[in-house]
């Protein structure tokens, strides 16, 4: 009877043995190439979610802002993670999302509106202007020392306001067209923030693995971008509403047209600091004084400088600047270049690079750049 062979390691060579070591260079091309085909694919799968960027960028942001509550819920009664991110959710749609369609849809109905006026003629935009000139010929002379031709401005500003009431009742004929893709992008954005509020810290634990930048660094990084994104959101949201509702409530008291309408845009105007919407109840008081309703002119007048330019004072510096400690000039700054590079989004976008700027620098100056190295290296010479 004939013994079976033995297929011991000692009689057959391993297939590892076998393989050649690298060289550096053969190293060095494979790692290159990796990390080439990366880069790639990051790009490439970034490019396939692009067309929902809008929708993912706000999930992340609830995500971020009901995470406090999501951790309460866990920590009263212990439900389930998933019970306690559709309960979250569940109060974002109610406190924010439902308002949110309620102002968009009268925004552009009162828009719509507005449009038709100046269409028939109803609403004679320059002859608004027109009177605001005779009541207040310093205006002319004034704009005459810069060259500018008052004519000229009066109708710019016919054409951007037909312009504007324009585009706002395009935009709402185009709101009630995509209806069906507009709930899809609610429903998307609402699908993800579930799973951000649920694996956060999941996510945050897996990116801290992937970038090399160094977990004490990251963390330092997430964390700001947190507390800003948390400090604009709600700060410029809510100084904005409350500055709108305050400016649309007294333009309905003093029975001017289209109030909704004008709180509304005091509102977006609002998201800008400083200025937002005295743009609007300014001029609005200047008309006011042209026509001979000088009492409506003070009110509006003292109204919107203390009780609508306080909640502007006092609130945003609070909300704010205090959480995303960023001097009151450069909360102004990168709104203004948020609005002009990313949109409406760049109110929070651009506070955001704003902080991270600075968070990049601090960690540079402290761990790279700082005295105590120097010294070192001064006296080790």
């Amino acid at each position: 009877m004939v013994k079976p062979t033995s297929t011991s390691s000692h009689s057959q060579p391993s297939s590892q043995d076998n393989v050649q070591p690298l060289s550096k260079e053969q190293a060095r091309l494979e790692k290159n190439s990796f990390l080439l085909a990366l880069v790639g694919v990051s790009i490439l799968f970034l490019f396939l979610l692009w067309p929902f960027w809008g929708a993912i960028f706000w999930a992340c942001l609830i995500g971020l802002i009901f995470a406090p509550l999501y951790q309460r819920l866990l920590n009263i009664g212990k439900p389930k993670p998933n019970l306690a991110a559709a309960i979250s959710l569940l109060i974002c749609f109610v406190m924010g999302i439902l308002p949110a369609l309620f102002v968009i849809g009268s925004f552009f109905r009162e828009g719509a509106n507005l449009y038709q006026r100046l269409k028939s003629g109803d609403f004679d935009f320059s002859s608004q202007i027109e009177q605001i000139q005779t009541a207040f010929p310093i205006i002319k002379s004034f704009l005459a020392r810069f060259n500018l031709d008052i004519e000229q401005i009066q109708a710019q500003l016919s054409d951007v306001a037909l312009a504007g009431s324009g585009l706002i009742a395009q935009n709402a004929l185009q709101f009630g067209q995509g209806t069906v893709q507009f709930i899809v992008a609610i429903s998307l954005m609402l699908y993800v923030a579930f799973f951000m509020l649920r694996d956060g810290e999941q996510l945050v634990a897996v990116l801290v693995r992937a970038l090399p930048l160094g977990d004490e660094r990251e963390y330092l990084l997430f964390n700001k971008f947190a507390e800003v994104a948390r400090a604009t959101v709600k700060g410029n949201l809510l100084v904005a509403a409350v500055q709108g509702f305050l400016g649309g409530l007294i333009f309905w008291i003093l029975d001017i047209r289209g109030a909704f309408l004008w709180g509304v845009v005091m509102t977006l105007l609002a998201m800008i600091p400083v200025v937002g919407a005295g743009l609007i109840w300014g001029p609005v008081a200047l008309y006011l004084f042209s026509i001979g309703e000088a009492t409506q002119g003070i009110i509006l007048v003292v109204y919107g400088a203390v009780v609508i330019g306080l909640a502007d004072n006092i609130l945003r510096p609070l909300l704010v600047g205090r959480d995303t400690k960023l001097p009151d000039y450069l909360v102004l700054l990168s709104t203004l270049g948020g609005f002009a590079v990313f949109g409406l989004n760049g109110f929070v976008l651009g506070p955001m690079v704003a902080v991270l700027f600075i968070a990049f620098w601090e960690i540079f100056t402290r761990e790279f750049n700082s005295p105590q190295e120097n010294d070192g290296e001064s006296t080790s010479t």
